[in-house]
């Protein structure tokens, strides 16, 4: 466990997972094993989106590469790189068309191993600042490759009526909760604040777009994304690919108390 610290503000991290965020000891990140989801951040990479209905292939120039849900990263397991008081660097690396365990097999998927056509690293840095804590995702691959990301962290809900607020307009929980495993869309839009019983704004750069997810009333994910998978059919994700350049492509999201 990967501990930062920074006036008011604790942030803890076990292996590369962003598991708690705290000011004045109020927590922020939902917390494992209460209703809602096992887990507290993941990312989404290479791919956003199920799969299953396309018989888990995801085509790319290389042609077609075996994915589960949200791809093959969560996968991997973060090597620690560096840590100070206040900021840690967790790295993964893949070689291309490497299986890698799908840990949905069998139970939720017929695909017992996974595999991406490219060579890639990511890096996932934190860094505290004053009231702040900054989420950088730096992708180093192969001119060219396809991809896809989104970050999905999971948020702790304290009061009865919390609210979801967009430059543009106000989501209730209900609304979200109405929606269902599609995920609630948010398009165009880099700024989200939830008010609670507490506020946190989840600021988004790189991403373009937001989609909302939740089961339960006590936890809400606000996940920043470059694309939403359920505009298109399954068969059809590969429209909502970018393209990495001859440069590291860098995705922020900072977590502002403010």
């Amino acid at each position: 466990m990967v501990h930062l610290n920074l006036n008011n503000l604790k942030v803890k991290i076990d292996e590369g997972e962003l598991v708690s965020f705290t000011k004045d000891n109020y927590e922020y990140i939902h917390q494992k094993g209460t209703p809602g989801w096992r887990s507290s951040d993941t990312e989404m990479f290479p791919i956003i989106g199920p799969t299953d209905k396309a018989d888990f292939k995801v085509n790319t120039p290389r042609g077609f590469a075996i994915q589960d849900q949200h791809g093959l990263l969560r996968e991997l397991t973060y090597k620690q790189v560096e840590s100070t008081e206040t900021s840690a660097i967790f790295e993964k690396k893949y070689l291309a068309n490497t299986q890698v365990k799908n840990s949905k097999f069998p139970a939720k998927s017929t695909e017992e191993h996974l595999s991406w056509p490219y060579d890639f690293s990511f890096k996932k840095q934190f860094t505290l600042i004053e009231n702040k804590l900054k989420i950088e995702f730096i992708i180093n691959g192969e001119e060219g490759m396809p991809f896809m990301l989104g970050y999905h962290p999971a948020f702790n809900v304290q009061s009865p009526e919390p609210l979801i607020k967009t430059p543009t307009k106000d989501i209730t929980l209900d609304k979200i909760l109405a929606v269902g495993s599609r995920a609630y869309q948010v398009p165009d839009t880099t700024k989200i604040t939830l008010e609670d019983k507490k506020t946190i704004s989840i600021t988004s750069e790189g991403f373009g777009n937001f989609m909302l997810w939740t089961e339960v009333t006590n936890m809400v994910c606000i996940e920043p994304v470059s694309f939403y998978p359920y505009a298109v059919d399954q068969k059809d994700l590969h429209t909502g690919f970018m393209t990495l350049g001859n440069t590291e492509s860098i995705f922020k999201v900072v977590l502002d108390l403010d």
